[in-house]
């Protein structure tokens, strides 16, 4: 195993100062009872700050829209109850040592798997779930100036309950990703269009609203993916100038780093242009925007996390083609995820060579808030 050293180094970022490169990846788990999170939730990122995690940024936390959850439990990002348990959790994550952003987030018009529904239409760019599936209503123009105003509102509570950073998630085929899917973005107004840049204006709106709310100097960080929970072969940029068109008007409207999600993070993006170990996703929009990245997918372990969610375990692996990404720059951050749901003492055991002691993944660990 190669030495680690890497992973450990200081990053800084504006006012975000971290310890090392190790990101704890935001996770679903629904644990929030009646949307305020708690005690329980507060130990469980705290017991990561101690483990020697970096930056812990949080599951999803949904803005102020209706219908914005997914899912009952689901802990909110708005409200006094709410704001007051979110505090108690960065004020215990900092108490142990460590920095935390909250994942901001709003669903869209995704599905539920346990029959559960929200109180009021879900809504989307046009009232699809995925291409030619309808589900919910189609945002109006007041409805996404509401939603703006929601997400710049949440910006600016994270800052003043005393987070380090957040994260607006702008992924995985929730409300933002279904604004720059030409699948579910059928619309004909400014927010809709042909090319993935015309279809961008929404997430540009919510980070520029975002960044007014908190000033220059507070990082915004902004999770992206090509694939969606609704088809994992899914792609938003075919190529570089694509990409390029999709996320270089983001960092200039705010964001400070892209979270580039993939599910391995060791495959290319472009191979036909850099060869089947060129740069990841992450790698790519380093080199393409200049801004700072996350990468992220399957680290420390055997499978990708889509086999979790059917029971599957995944094994230990090596971390040496992550460290030699790491040491070549590729990328700034590597985000840990289902390893530090079974092991919270991960990073802390690879800082010190005790690899032996990591843990394997459980899926039962997706049941548990520990």
């Amino acid at each position: 195993m190669s030495k680690p050293d890497i992973l450990f180094t200081p990053f800084k970022l504006k006012t975000l100062k971290l310890a090392n490169r190790i990101v704890m990846a935001p996770m679903t788990r629904n644990k929030a009872p009646d949307g305020i999170p708690g005690a329980a939730n507060a130990d469980y990122y705290s017991k990561r700050a101690e483990g020697g995690v970096g930056l812990i940024l949080s599951e999803g936390t949904v803005v102020d829209r209706p219908a914005s959850r997914n899912l009952p439990h689901i802990p909110l990002f708005h409200g006094e109850a709410a704001m007051k348990g979110w505090k108690a959790v960065a004020d215990a994550v900092h108490a142990a040592g460590g920095k935390m952003g909250p994942q901001i987030w709003h669903t869209g018009s995704t599905r539920t798997p346990d029959g559960w529904e929200p109180d009021a239409p879900v809504e989307s760019p046009s009232g699809l779930v995925g291409p030619d599936d309808p589900r919910g209503n189609t945002m109006s123009e007041s409805d996404i100036a509401d939603t703006i105003a929601a997400f710049a509102k949440a910006a600016l509570d994270a800052k003043n309950a005393g987070f380090d950073t957040f994260e607006i998630h702008g992924a995985h085929g929730y409300l933002i990703d279904q604004f720059f899917w030409p699948g579910t973005n059928l619309r004909t107004d400014r927010f809709g269009g042909k090319t993935i840049k015309e279809r961008s204006t929404f997430a540009r709106e919510v980070v520029t609203a975002m960044r007014a709310a908190v000033g220059p100097d507070f990082p915004i960080i902004l999770r992206v993916s090509q694939w969606k929970q609704q088809d994992f072969t899914a792609r938003l940029a075919y190529t570089p100038d694509e990409m390029t068109d999709w996320l270089a008007p983001l960092v200039e409207a705010g964001v400070d780093i892209i979270h580039a999600s993939q599910r391995r993070f060791w495959e290319p993006e472009f191979p036909e242009i850099d060869g089947e170990k060129g740069l990841n996703f992450a790698g790519w929009a380093k080199k393409l925007t200049g801004a700072a990245t996350i990468s992220v997918g399957s680290v420390g372990l055997s499978s990708d996390f889509i086999g979790a969610f059917t029971g599957e375990a995944s094994q230990k692996a090596s971390l040496d083609e992550l460290i030699n990404r790491m040491e070549k720059g590729e990328f700034d951050l590597i985000a840990v995820g289902r390893a530090l749901l079974s092991d919270a003492q991960w990073a802390n055991k690879v800082k010190n060579g005790a690899y032996d002691q990591l843990e394997d993944f459980n899926a039962s660990a997706l049941a548990e808030l520990a």
